[in-house]
């Protein structure tokens, strides 16, 4: 039985990460040489090309696309392997690639990361912050947050808490155009969108005696970002429903009102999510785990 050429997959996972054959070899502190005859080697071992190389470009072909999560699940177990068989009290040390919402990444996420590199000075953190649902394998991240429901797939996901919602509007829109009272007062109002949902103009809401409903708003303004409906807000165009990480503020000075108080969105998980695999290096455990006992929801 021939092994697996294991080094290659991981060169092969290094490349994919950074997305050049010089970047892999330095983060890896190999040649390029080393690199490129490692990927060469693969590819003809599998008999299928990895990448499409130009003069200005690296990209993944369609195998390379298919094989790419298994290389990287190959690096990982290998990388916590090593770090598991190390004495518990080496320090931490490499790099950590996160992702996180815009909006949650600056107030709840950022703060965390700045505290958890001082407890580990030798432990980099690659923060990369989009409203924008990523692909974590193809940008080779080792975990990401969403606060979003998780639909079923081969990442895994870890529900730290729920994130309440709220109806708001400013209390001039509502002098001026009135209070609604039932979710369905809102089809006669003007309301702000968050666009990063399937259907970012149909509201759900759960009411008492356990009632549930649905009512579809006229989106005055759809935005991706749900900290740029704020100014929209303030100015009195229309009412929105947002999370209170965003809203709490305004909410405290007064700048913002919030309706509908019987009847509620339903809360919004957040989540941990991270690749297919259960082993992951004691750097990535480390921050995840910190991130999940003060994330602050």
């Amino acid at each position: 039985m021939r092994l697996p050429d294991f080094e290659a997959w991981a060169i092969f996972a290094a490349v994919v990460e950074h997305r050049s054959f010089t970047d892999a070899a330095k983060a890896l502190s190999v040649s390029k040489a080393t690199v490129s005859k490692a990927v060469t080697r693969l590819e003809q071992h599998l008999d299928t090309s990895l990448f499409s190389r130009t003069s200005r470009r690296l990209a993944l072909t369609e195998s390379g696309k298919r094989l790419a999560d298994h290389a990287a699940r190959i690096l990982a177990e290998g990388q916590a392997a090593e770090e598991a068989a190390r004495d518990d009290t080496a320090e931490l040390s490499g790099t950590v690639r996160l992702g996180a919402p815009m909006s949650f990444g600056l107030l709840r996420i950022a703060p965390l990361i700045a505290a958890f590199t001082k407890l580990h000075p030798a432990v980099n953190v690659d923060l990369h912050l989009s409203d924008a649902r990523i692909d974590i394998i193809e940008m080779g991240l080792d975990a990401t947050i969403r606060v979003a429901d998780m639909p079923d797939s081969s990442l895994r996901a870890r529900r730290l808490a729920d994130v309440n919602m709220h109806v708001i509007a400013s209390p001039g829109y509502l002098a001026e155009r009135g209070k609604p009272t039932h979710p369905s007062d809102l089809g006669e109002h003007d309301c702000l969108c968050y666009a990063n949902v399937a259907t970012p103009d149909v509201w759900r809401f759960g009411g008492p005696g356990q009632q549930n409903v649905t009512v579809q708003v006229r989106a005055r303004l759809t935005v991706n970002s749900g900290d740029a409906m704020l100014p929209a807000l303030r100015a009195g165009v229309g009412i929105a429903q947002l999370p209170d990480f965003i809203v709490m503020d305004g909410l405290a000075s007064g700048d913002l009102e919030e309706i509908l108080i019987d009847w509620r969105p339903p809360p919004i998980g957040l989540h941990l999510v991270t690749p297919p695999s259960r082993l992951r290096p004691a750097r990535v455990k480390a921050l995840l785990d910190y991130i999940a006992e003060n994330h602050g929801c």
